[in-house]
């Protein structure tokens, strides 16, 4: 076997196992070894910390969701910290009467450092976080709060759902978070969870530590040193968030931040690459192994041409229609059977692309990476905010 086989075979197996092997034998493992945690409602006092930056469009109906909870009033106090808005969001959050809610005033510095300030002021036993955008289901906080009657958790992500898209591109974005979460909620059966949903988790107070200023995914960072100090972070189905589909474009941008995020984990977490942590086979298969795709797809290409007849002409073909289809996809009408296949292959390439450039962490500040979020909403085609996340 020529080295160019055995490069492309390799490269092939390397996606297939990132893609379909991991998340079946995740699959399998949580249905026959599941780890169960024990759950009861017992009310606690609950800190909700939303850093935001030019949110005026969504905070009223953020504030609406929380104060609408079936959870005891009196123990709720919401905190909004305003990372440099300059449009209305500190004038609507000032003209809220309801003593619960407040607001910290800070110069934009990002995220990390919004939520480590939320966190200085909070007083709550359990410290909940979540995005300006998302509207929280009536029943999340009990739903999280109640996971803690477990006393080996210590971080509860809630389960984001996405609404339905308008198009193609839109749906596909909202497939692909899907099959995320499928992955997520096994891997939470088995107590290996490598981080939460920046939409909707919670941490006991006293397992929160100061976040570095630079960090990206505060939504891992926070959940891994409570996991590194031996505690669980467990999917809580029931509690959920509900959010509006993005355009590719504000995808590429959320995913190349989030696998720049993932240099970052690695570099600030190096013992998850150590074969005795619980967590090494996973971060190892669906963190790292997702960074490792583009650079599988460039191997694939690459080694095409060193294929044997007719093996090469297949490949090439096979390779040339595949991005083919997702470079004219923008130019398919809806109404076209194929675009359904087109639309599918082009939000796989744009994801993996951005995975890709997530190396630009190496090169440029963490907070150039970040980019306003553009989604449709009920009162506008589309709006924007710069704090939201989807992990």
């Amino acid at each position: 076997m020529n080295l160019a086989i055995s490069i492309f075979a390799c490269s092939v197996a390397l996606i297939l196992y990132v893609l379909l092997g991991y998340p079946a034998l995740v699959a399998i493992w949580a249905r026959l070894f599941p780890k169960p945690v024990s759950k009861q409602f017992v009310p606690k006092t609950v800190s909700v910390i939303i850093p935001v930056r030019n949110g005026a469009n969504w905070i009223e109906r953020k504030i609406e969701s929380l104060l609408d909870s079936d959870y005891p009033g009196h123990l709720i106090e919401i905190i909004f910290v305003s990372d440099g808005s300059t449009d209305a969001t500190e004038a609507i959050i000032r003209s809220n009467s309801d003593p619960r809610v407040r607001l910290l005033v800070l110069p934009a510095s990002g995220k990390a450092t919004a939520v480590g300030r939320g966190i200085e002021i909070a007083s709550g036993e359990i410290v909940a976080f979540t995005d300006v955008r998302q509207e929280i289901d009536r029943n999340a906080l009990a739903s999280l709060v109640a996971c803690f009657a477990d006393p080996a958790v210590g971080v509860v992500t809630g389960q984001l759902y996405i609404r339905e898209g308008h198009n193609s591109e839109e749906q596909n974005t909202g497939l692909y978070w899907r099959y995320e979460k499928a992955i997520r909620k096994n891997l939470s059966h088995i107590d290996a969870l490598l981080g939460a949903s920046g939409s909707i988790y919670a941490m006991r107070r006293e397992l929160t530590a100061p976040i570095p200023p630079g960090i990206l995914l505060d939504d891992v960072y926070l959940p891994l040193t409570a996991a590194f100090k031996g505690f669980r972070i467990y999917f809580e189905e029931a509690a959920k968030a509900y959010d509006y589909p993005t355009a590719l474009r504000s995808e590429f941008w959320r995913k190349m931040r989030t696998q720049a995020g993932v240099y970052q984990t690695l570099m600030r977490f190096p013992a998850l690459l150590w074969p005795g942590n619980r967590q090494f086979v996973h971060f190892l298969s669906h963190k790292l192994g997702r960074l490792f795709l583009p650079f599988a797809l460039i191997a694939i290409a690459a080694s095409s041409f060193g294929l044997p007849e007719p093996w090469r002409r297949i490949a090439l073909v096979i390779q040339t229609a595949f991005y083919g289809l997702a470079i004219i996809d923008p130019l398919i009408p809806e109404r076209i059977p194929v675009k359904r296949l087109s639309s599918l292959i082009r939000a796989f390439v744009v994801l993996v692309a951005a995975a890709l450039c997530g190396i630009a962490v190496f090169f440029v500040p963490p907070q150039r990476l970040w980019r306003e979020t553009r989604v449709a909403s009920p009162t506008a085609t589309a709006q924007s905010v710069n704090s939201s996340s989807r992990r």
